[in-house]
């Protein structure tokens, strides 16, 4: 019977120490003093914080053998051969080293090892507690292996320290303990009665400690003490029995820690997260919350009203309910992963309203964690996003349409950024280039599958956009892998992207159709424009000699009449004389019909008015533009704002305009080295004169041969009639005016200008 009561005894004391250990690892965690546990053998497995401060290691540097790596090289065999031997033995010991601190110095510490055992009396692991005890070396020395001097380690831990008997009665204090309260040894012997403790938390503490002196607990209950200035702070008083081999209750240990800080911060943050849940509960969105397994835990207002439900009807993983049967699966699955993840996600699904539609939903969630960065609660919102589905199935529509546009269209869109030279294509640009889509794109690449003739104007393209022009176009043309040519027209404008850069929005047309087709068309034009040249021709000399042919005959007649009449005998001079008149009749009316014809060619008489020149050269310029973007011309202009009104005929001005712009274009046919430019200009000349000039970069001419130019039937064209400029010269002599050839200075091409004298309106007094 006896031996029965024993053996149930050992085990009540074996159990008590099991739950000893477990308790002592969290209270080692929160000890300032340096602490750790090993397993059976001797592996470490977990450090406290002091620890990792003291020695600068963490769990992932001490577990194991690593713990070795803080003993100093000339402690370490004699402390490994007393650790094995403690292993051995199974009994609570401690070892004496020095431990090298974070910043390289060394101290002595007491290393006190203690088995806990469980059930069946098996050691699962070891508990070690470091004691700086370098200052207390020498009275160390002096001491026994095994013997340890309660009052140094006391002292030497960096907290208040209460030493009690083992029916709770205080033994020792250590000098933290008197200096934060402010009272001797004997005052704090009474903590019961003299104000220590907060008299509203006076009976919870003590109900405590009376337990764990009557069960051997660990004790742990937070309290308000009144420091030393008379203020009550927050404390967490943890207290740990000190048993002998036999496990009998020597002393306790009390250890006084301050969470005044961390007190605050929980009221704090439990203030916060009310006031939280109530602002989340006002906002228009549906916000919830979730444990860390995923359950549903708090919904807001909101989101209630919105489902038509209560708390209950949602919570936990009810509010599965709501979501659409056919996007559920998905969500589980996409919320699944998101956890284990453990990193914020987001997923979409369509939510029933309380009114029993169906509304697209995106849910995104982020974890909450703690300072160990375990997830403590998940936080989420669930924005409605049913009018962007729609919005994006309708752009996806709207995008297959307008791919399908370009394809009809031969058009593809583009977007150039001209400090990054980043290009984005369209996948019809990839066809039209014959490139292969997705490729990138760059100005090299773009400018390699130029034809090497328009090599000049892609690049000025370019030299436009990197200047900043507002908008920009060329037309140039591709070759293509097979050596076919394809003709394209680039037009772009200019967007700001941000202050500093620029962003081009452009689009690319395939003209090669539209190219053929004009080409067909002005062969066709050039050959309709030389049979009208001769049939107008023809024309003009049947009526020419229709006209003069009957003066001329009958002027010969006359003579020929009066020749005989006067070669009668004897002559008939009166007769002759007669016929004379007549061939002077016939005379005139020859030059009435050389005037008839002049008048018929003109079409009708100048009128003169007030003209601005650069208006009207704008209106031919009109006029004219499909011309000079079929032949690759570049105009600028340059009107001075202050040119007064000339006074002119503005249609034969603008006839002579006309001549002058298609001489110039003509002029540049074969230039293929250098850029079509052309330049018309205004400006006020001196001695109350406007001037025009038509400016263009082709091959020039010889300056002997200028004034050839304005003689009539001479031309350097091979289809030229040589009449135009001949014409335009009188045109402009006529009123009043002077039409002259010249080269420019030190560059290529020639100027054609005209002079006309300001109407008499605009003239200055």
């Amino acid at each position: 019977m006896a031996d029965v009561r024993i053996a149930a005894a050992c085990l009540k004391l074996s159990k008590q120490m099991m739950g000893l250990a477990i308790d002592l690892g969290v209270m080692l965690n929160g000890l300032s003093a340096i602490a750790w546990t090993a397993l059976a053998d001797g592996r470490v497995d977990f450090v406290n914080r002091k620890w990792s401060e003291y020695t600068g290691l963490d769990i992932t540097a001490s577990s194991g053998t690593q713990w070795r790596n803080a003993i100093s090289r000339d402690d370490l065999p004699e402390a490994l051969e007393q650790f094995a031997s403690i292993l051995v033995s199974g009994q609570a010991d401690e070892i004496s080293a020095r431990l090298r601190r974070h910043d390289g110095q060394y101290r002595w510490h007491t290393l006190q090892l203690s088995p806990m055992r469980d059930a069946n009396g098996e050691i699962v692991r070891w508990c070690v507690l470091c004691i700086d005890i370098h200052d207390l070396r020498r009275a160390q020395d002096a001491l026994k292996r095994r013997e340890l001097d309660l009052q140094l380690i006391v002292e030497s831990i960096p907290v208040p320290v209460t030493v009690t008997s083992p029916t709770g009665e205080v033994e020792s204090l250590n000098q933290l303990t008197l200096d934060y309260f402010g009272k001797s040894f004997e005052e704090l012997k009474a903590w019961r009665g003299n104000e220590v403790v907060h008299p509203e938390d006076l009976e919870a503490a003590v109900t405590g400690l009376e337990a764990s002196l009557a069960n051997g607990a660990t004790y742990n209950v937070e309290s308000r003490h009144r420091r030393a200035d008379g203020i009550y702070r927050w404390t967490n008083v943890r207290g740990f029995p000190l048993r002998d081999r036999d496990g009998e209750i020597l002393r306790w240990i009390l250890l006084s820690i301050d969470i005044e800080d961390r007190k605050r911060a929980e009221i704090t943050l439990a203030e916060s997260e009310r006031h939280l849940n109530e602002t989340i509960s006002t906002l228009p969105a549906l916000i919830w919350t979730a444990r860390p397994d995923g359950t549903g835990e708090f919904f807001n207002r909101y989101y209630l009203d919105y489902v038509g439900r209560t708390l209950e009807q949602v919570r936990d993983f009810a509010w599965t309910s709501t979501v659409h049967p056919d996007d559920l699966p998905g969500l589980i699955a996409a919320w699944t992963d998101i956890m284990a993840s453990r990193m914020p996600g987001a997923a979409e699904a369509r939510m029933q309203r309380y009114d029993g539609q169906y509304r697209w939903f995106l849910f995104r969630t982020s974890p909450l964690r703690d300072q160990h960065g375990n997830v403590v609660k998940w936080y989420g919102v669930n924005v409605d996003i049913d009018d962007r589905k729609r919005a994006e199935e309708e752009l996806r529509r709207s995008e297959a349409f307008l791919a399908e546009g370009q394809a009809l269209a031969r058009m593809g869109n583009f977007s150039w950024h001209v400090d990054t030279n980043e290009i984005a294509w369209s996948e019809q640009l990839y066809h039209i280039f014959g490139i292969e889509p997705g490729t990138t794109m760059t100005l090299e690449r773009i400018i390699a599958h130029c034809h090497p003739e328009d090599l000049c104007l892609i690049t000025q393209f370019f030299e436009q956009g990197q200047r900043g022009d507002s908008d920009i176009e060329c037309q140039h043309r591709l070759v293509m892998p097979d050596q076919s040519i394809k003709h394209l027209h680039l037009i772009a404008h200019r967007a700001n992207d941000r202050p500093g850069r620029y962003e081009y929005i452009g689009t690319m047309l395939d003209i090669s159709q539209r190219r053929s087709s004009e080409e067909a068309l002005d062969k066709a034009r050039s050959e309709l424009l030389h049979v009208s040249r001769v049939m107008s021709l023809g024309a003009l000399t049947a009526s020419i000699a229709h006209e003069v042919n009957q003066p001329l005959a009958g002027i010969v007649t006359n003579a020929s009449t009066c020749l005989r009449l006067l070669a009668a005998e004897p002559p008939n001079i009166e007769a002759a004389q007669e016929t004379a008149r007549r061939t002077i009749r016939d005379g005139h009316r020859a030059a009435d019909v050389i005037a008839r014809l002049r008048a018929l060619f003109s079409k009708r008489g100048a009128a003169i008015e007030a003209v601005d020149l650069g208006h009207t050269a704008r209106e031919v310029i009109a006029l004219m533009q499909s011309d000079l973007d079929r032949a690759r011309v570049t105009l600028r202009t340059e009107f001075a704002d202050d040119v007064p009104l000339a006074g002119c005929d503005r249609v034969q001005v603008q006839q002579v305009i006309m001549n002058l712009l298609r001489n110039a274009a003509d002029a540049m046919s074969n230039v293929n080295d250098r850029p079509r430019l052309m330049w018309v200009k205004t400006e006020a000349e001196p001695h109350g004169m406007v001037r025009l000039s038509v400016r263009d970069c082709g091959t020039g001419f010889d300056p002997e041969n200028a004034e050839r130019f304005f003689d009539a039937f001479y031309t350097t064209k091979d289809d030229g009639m040589g009449v135009g400029l001949a014409i335009s010269r009188s045109i402009i002599e006529s009123q009043g005016g002077r039409l002259w050839a010249e080269l420019p200075a030190n560059a290529p091409g020639a100027i054609f200008a005209f002079s006309i004298p300001v109407h008499s309106t605009s003239r200055v007094p």
